[in-house]
């Protein structure tokens, strides 16, 4: 794991003060990396043409400036956000695939926040090629559109076990906002929060569990002996799992928490506490407090093909019972962690 990630696993105070500070700076070029219907208008779509500016190749997300000129002649810069770095790699779109100076068509979501601002579906490079820069995104302009398909898995082989690389690629969890047990307390902390004022993952601040493991990039864990590493790509993160007896606490709480592991059978059981993280699932508002305790449990499935994740979340300040969720990770085979080396610009 680099430094600058090393050193975003303090405390909350350190991550709450950088919020604060990066408020006022994602208005700017670097943008939030958040819920995208929270943000951007996903029941529109806008198309646009112009010569693209300036770009940003970086993760946490694509960023490109371009220039359109209306037919009385009148310039405006519009600015798309797109797919990760990471993401879009895999589906062969590298730096380079689109330059300054080139005259491209693009559509997408219209932003919730600013005018002339977008997050892109898709590009029409000059060469007549289109790019999906999203997993939502759909062919528009040709039928051999390159990008934009979710990872799926490959094979099945019980024999590898837990440790390889997983991925769960935009598959999210089994329940839906309405469904969650709130108390009055927190239920009316939720309704007040404003996804875009309130929400402090913009720019390089990664998440803290539980909300990374809603993150749609590839983990993968490693067996260390006493301790289990788990590498996640996003943020290059690394949550380390002790599996003999509890660590000593960490002062001040981190945002992953304290982790410590057991084995019942072939699932491995992970129990976290100590979390200096204030959100509970999702970027929608919902609170924790720094006394929940996060059961997880992995289990291999499938024939290997697949890993089932659970998780349960007891938390009184929270909910009025302990709530579980579940999702799915799938084996891709050749699938490996990539540096995400998140920068501001």
């Amino acid at each position: 794991m680099n430094p600058g990630a090393q050193a975003r696993l303090s405390g909350f105070g350190h991550l709450q003060a950088v919020a604060l500070a990066l408020t006022s700076f994602a208005a700017s070029f670097a943008s939030a990396h958040h819920s995208i219907g929270a943000t951007f208008n996903m029941d529109e779509i806008v198309e646009i043409e112009g010569e693209v500016t300036r770009i940003l190749w970086r993760n946490p997300h694509v960023r490109l400036n371009v220039r359109t000129v209306d037919e009385e002649g009148r310039a405006a810069d519009w600015w798309m956000e797109g797919g990760a770095v990471s993401r879009l790699a895999r589906w062969g779109v590298e730096e380079g695939t689109v330059a300054t100076g080139d005259r491209v068509t693009l559509a997408g979501f219209p932003s919730r926040r600013r005018a002339n601002e977008m997050f892109g579906l898709n590009l029409l490079l000059p060469d007549g090629r289109e790019i999906m820069m999203d997993h939502r995104s759909s062919p528009r302009w040709r039928d051999d559109a390159i990008g934009g398909q979710l990872l799926s898995t490959g094979a099945a082989s019980a024999s590898l076990g837990l440790f390889r690389v997983w991925t769960s690629d935009g598959q999210s969890y089994d329940i839906g906002m309405g469904d969650y047990p709130l108390t009055a307390t927190a239920r009316a902390t939720t309704d007040a929060f404003d996804p875009v004022q309130d929400n402090p993952l913009y720019g390089c601040l990664p998440k803290g569990m539980p909300t990374i493991m809603q993150q749609p990039f590839p983990m993968e864990f490693v067996d260390n002996g006493d301790v289990i590493h788990l590498r996640i790509e996003e943020y290059d993160l690394l949550r380390v799992i002790h599996m003999d007896g509890a660590a000593e606490p960490s002062d001040p709480p981190t945002i992953l928490g304290d982790s410590t592991g057991r084995w019942e059978d072939d699932t491995l059981v992970v129990t976290t506490t100590n979390i200096g993280w204030p959100f509970s699932f999702g970027q929608i508002g919902i609170p924790q407090s720094d006394t929940a305790e996060l059961v997880e449990r992995f289990t291999v499935g499938d024939e290997g093909a697949r890993l089932r994740y659970e998780i349960t979340s007891a938390d009184p300040a929270t909910y009025t019972e302990p709530l579980t969720l579940t999702k799915y990770y799938v084996w891709v085979p050749g699938l490996e962690i990539r540096p995400y080396e998140c920068t501001e610009e």
